[in-house]
């Protein structure tokens, strides 16, 4: 999950540990939390999945185990495979995302809300040939997703920048197509669409891939609580997310369900080196039908 919350003028705030962290400000104290989160993030099963191929993401993963592939779990190579397998599926994921977004012409812009190490930008590039602005509320993710472009020489096309999802620097109707990919619950969606309306197009894509509590069941459950506090986030309901779209002029044209396709992935990261402790979690939810995993496409009128 990625977040993108702040403001676009820079200060230095000194942490903790007396290193400096840029933080946009002005900023809410939530704002700062979340900064920080993410500046110090460092989890194991987000590079090491990405050290397989260069493509760093922070989402999860969609797609049935390939099992031949794995092989024999007394091998000594089974880890790394089941590894390389994690990032297969949530490299899928991120081209499922993509294809949501329609044809895409080589001058467009694409913007990448909540863009995280760059991974998806890349992707999105390298499937289209435009430009890609990415905005992240972590400097260090964006120094990374930065960095990732120079060294595949296509820093002239992917950018990211520390900036704010809910007043980004782009111009009204700058964007062919944009998404959040597991990042819109850090902030207000009214907010947030309200501002990718304004810097889409008229005709333009929005694509959303996220987790949402399920509102049949009533309430969030235990287990969705659980992920709010791992994360720091506010997971908001399926509901939400379509009457907040139709508040804001974007016009649902497919509503996914991907929750069965991403429990494979989850259970074979349970299985895995790089547990968090947030694996149950998910597992429950999804099973006990609280929590749902959606892609929700809509176009801008």
């Amino acid at each position: 999950m990625d977040p993108s919350v702040t403001s676009a003028n820079l200060t230095s705030v000194a942490t903790a540990s007396s290193a400096s962290v840029f933080i946009p400000a002005p900023m809410t104290p939530y704002q700062g939390d979340i900064a920080r989160y993410w500046d110090h993030e460092a989890r194991p099963v987000n590079l090491r999945l990405g050290d397989v191929d260069g493509l760093y993401h922070h989402h999860y993963g969609i797609g049935d185990v390939d099992h031949a592939a794995l092989g024999d779990a007394d091998d000594g190579e089974y880890e790394k495979r089941l590894i390389a397998e994690l990032h297969r599926l949530e490299s899928a994921q991120a081209e499922l995302l993509l294809h949501h977004l329609g044809p895409i012409e080589r001058d467009d812009t694409l913007v990448d809300a909540g863009c995280g190490r760059g991974g998806s930008m890349v992707m999105a590039h390298q499937r289209f040939g435009c430009k890609v602005e990415g905005v992240t509320l972590s400097a260090k993710q964006a120094d990374f997703a930065n960095r990732r472009a120079r060294e595949l020489g296509i820093e002239d096309h992917v950018h990211a920048r520390v900036c704010n999802m809910l007043d980004m620097p782009f111009e009204t109707g700058q964007a062919a197509a944009s998404w959040n990919n597991e990042s819109s619950m850090y902030v207000d969606l009214h907010d947030l669409f309200a501002e990718h309306s304004r810097v889409l197009a008229v005709g333009g894509r929005y694509v959303t891939i996220t987790g949402c509590w399920n509102p049949r069941y009533g309430q969030p459950s235990k287990w969705v609580s659980q992920i709010n506090a791992h994360f720091e986030c506010n997971i908001h309901s399926r509901r939400e997310y379509l009457r907040a779209m139709a508040d804001n002029r974007l016009v649902p044209q497919a509503v996914v369900d991907l929750t069965p396709a991403t429990l494979p992935y989850w259970a074979l990261r349970a299985t895995s080196s790089l547990v968090t402790g947030i694996e149950e979690a998910f597992i429950n939810s999804y099973k006990d039908g609280s929590f749902q995993y959606f892609l929700i496409a809509a176009d801008r009128v």
